[in-house]
């Protein structure tokens, strides 16, 4: 059991889903009920008004949340991961969908689930997120952050493209692949693992290369420290054009001789899960593996 008493919650919304305004609500009256006060993220409160909630930036919440609830899915979590990183924000999901990898409270136990949380009943998870920064000649083009993956991958055209990768500075290898995926171990069951690579513990410190249908079929996945700088320079010899995706959300463009540099970012996410969490019970469910054996506690 561990002690504390969350007195400001914040409140992210998926914003696409119609059920949203409903589900926010059902989740701040539950907070208020309980003598909490609530802040709605600004970006949620466009598309679910009428919660006469006091309204926040996502720099509001990360300065002054003690628990940021996110209702959505898995996605919906990333994406307030990325853009409260450098506030190392305290996070818990609830899934409106189908069970989530992060967002792992249902609706149908809702207020049980988060009756106990504030009760004290919870354990907290880091997990490491990612800075990808782009790089052309000496100067620096744009910097992004991830939770799951960055990626670099053609852009819409039926050519590999050639990318030669460093660690630390030592050349590693030259892949001609549609594609290399950088992977924390949060993302080892996302895209890294439709490519091939190994599913990780997610307290590991440790990133994942998994090249995209490599053209020399010897290219593997290989793991290493989390505390690596990975360095991922494409190819100046006539290479179509190429892109940086970070969770499959974010993308930035690239051209032949860039270098993306990609790093641990220096602050923790902090994933709070109910205190009966089991990471291998929802691989079981998200993988559809065999349940325990018969006879079995």
């Amino acid at each position: 059991m561990t002690q504390a008493r969350f007195e400001t919650v914040g409140l992210i919304g998926k914003y696409s889903d119609p059920g949203m305004s409903d589900a926010l609500g059902r989740v701040a009256d539950f907070l208020i009920a309980r003598e909490r006060h609530v802040l709605l993220d600004e970006n949620t409160s466009a598309v679910c008004a009428g919660h006469d909630l006091e309204v926040a930036s996502r720099a509001g919440l990360g300065e002054r949340a003690d628990l940021i609830i996110v209702v959505g899915g898995d996605g919906t979590l990333l994406n307030a991961a990325r853009t409260l990183a450098d506030y190392g924000p305290l996070l818990v999901g609830v899934n409106l969908g189908r069970l989530g990898f992060l967002t792992d409270i249902s609706p149908d136990h809702l207020e049980d689930r988060l009756e106990a949380i504030l009760e004290g009943y919870y354990h907290v998870e880091d997990r490491f997120l990612l800075t990808a920064r782009i790089q052309r000649d000496d100067q620096t083009l744009s910097e992004a952050t991830a939770l799951n993956d960055a990626v670099i991958h053609k852009w819409e055209i039926a050519r590999m493209i050639e990318v030669d990768t460093y660690i630390d500075g030592r050349f590693l290898n030259s892949i001609r692949a549609d594609g290399l995926i950088v992977s924390t171990p949060t993302g080892s069951t996302a895209y890294a693992l439709s490519g091939g690579g190994p599913i990780l513990e997610p307290s590991l410190n440790a990133l994942t290369l998994v090249p995209i249908c490599p053209h020399t079929l010897s290219n593997r996945p290989i793991v290493i420290g989390g505390d690596r700088h990975v360095e991922l320079r494409v190819s100046a010899n006539g290479q179509p054009q190429a892109q940086l995706t970070c969770d499959g959300q974010l993308n930035l463009g690239l051209s032949a001789g860039d270098r993306v540099i990609i790093r641990k970012h220096p602050s923790p996410l902090h994933l709070l899960h109910p205190a009966d969490h089991d990471h291998y019970e929802i691989l079981r469910a998200k993988l559809h593996w065999g349940g325990p054996p018969l006879g079995s506690q």
